[in-house]
Parts: C-alpha cells; structure tokens; sequence
C-alpha cells in the first residue's frame, strides 16, 4: 500500500532542516548501495554518521515517535536511523531497482527487515523538475512528488526509481520501517479499519459499535503482531 502523510514535519521544523542540509558536505550515494542498485544510482548523501545528519535524524526521529498517522499506517517495531540524499546536475537519477531485504542500523550491528520504505521531501516541488518516485505496484506505475514536509510510505518489496532531475535540487530523507505486522495486506486492513473508526468517533462520538469495532481491531493486531 501506499500512504501519503502531509506535513509530517511542520514549517518551523522544515526551515531547520533545509538549514542544516544547505550547510553539509556531500559524497557519492553508491557507497551505500548494494551489487544491484550501484549500477543504476546516481546521486549524493550526507555521510551517515556526520554532525548534520545525525541532527536531522533526531529530529525525523523525535516527531514520528509522537506522529499517530506514521503509527497506524507503520505500526512500527524498528526504525532505521534516516538517511539523505540530493538530486541534481551531474548525479540527477537512480534507475530501476528493490531495497535490500535486511540492513544494519550503523555502529549497533542490529538487523532490520526493510518491511516499508519511506522518502520524506524536503524540497519546494515548485524548485527543482522531475524527480518523481516512481513506484510499481498491483495497480501501475505510482508517480510522486510531494510537497515539501510530507511523507510517503510504501512496501520495501516494490521496484521503484527516482527519475531524473533536470532542473534545481530534489532534497529528501529515506529510511526503512521494520513493522509488528509483516504482511502489508494485513497491515492495509489494519490501517483502514483505524481512519475508519477514527471518522466513526468524529460523526457519532464513542458509541456502543465503536466500542465493539475498537476491540476487533485491537485483536487483530494482538492476532498478527510480532513485538
């Protein structure tokens, strides 16, 4: 499934952070690609484990831990530490290709499986052209380009690609989800059933069929779930 999550992070905490990516100091992004994607990727990163981006990770970090629409629609057990990259000029594209099935979280040596990957935008689509992630799945080609500040979560399963930029700097954060629920058909149930409730408890209030509904979906996630 993919979900879009707007404003993820707020216009205050957006400035700091094109900020901070306005001063860092780049290198190639093939460093950290695998056999398969090196041959087709083409743009920079900030290194992991530098001053800025362990800034901005905290930051990610610290706001989806208290976002309630990134929990739902992640359900989240490990969160990789977020990564950067930047498009444009020469290093403008990266070609067709899937995440790795397994990553190690730097310098802890603990796996995690890449259930869901996520790219949080952090450029004005209106500053650079093209760009777009482009994601298959059962429906077609999914094309997006957001607005600076959201986010999109999608199966770590997908064969995606970034198409390339031909004007300006695509500047975004990317990172991998490791979910309680593996199945995403499972986890799409999951979370359908929590907006739903949410509308529910909106129009009508905590009723006795709200009730009854929030226990289903609460034993279904205690039925799937892998704490």
């Amino acid at each position: 499934m993919l979900i879009r999550i707007p404003a993820v992070l707020s216009a205050d905490a957006l400035r700091q952070a094109q900020a901070w990516l306005a001063e860092a100091k780049w290198e190639s992004g093939s460093a950290s690609a695998g056999t398969q994607a090196a041959q087709v990727k083409n743009n920079e990163q900030l290194p992991p484990t530098s001053e800025v981006a362990r800034r901005l990770q905290d930051l990610i970090l610290g706001v989806l831990e208290r976002h309630p629409l990134f929990f739902s629609a992640a359900l989240p057990k490990k969160v990789l530490p977020p990564m950067f990259n930047r498009y444009g000029g020469a290093t403008n594209t990266y070609g067709a290709h899937v995440d790795g099935a397994v990553r190690y979280a730097p310098g802890t040596g603990v796996r995690v499986r890449t259930d869901i990957s996520a790219t949080l935008f952090l450029a004005d689509p209106a500053s650079y052209d093209g760009g777009e992630l482009v994601i298959a799945d059962t429906y077609g080609e999914q094309r997006v380009k957001l607005a600076a500040g959201d986010m999109v979560l999608y199966p770590g399963t997908s064969v995606h690609r970034v198409e390339p930029v031909t004007r300006g700097q695509r500047l975004a954060s990317f990172f991998w989800i490791e979910s309680m629920v593996r199945s995403d058909e499972q986890r799409r149930l999951l979370y359908d059933m929590d907006m739903s409730l949410m509308k529910l408890r909106q129009q009508h209030g905590e009723t006795e069929a709200a009730v009854q509904l929030t226990g289903t979906y609460h034993n279904l996630l205690r039925m799937w779930a892998d704490t």
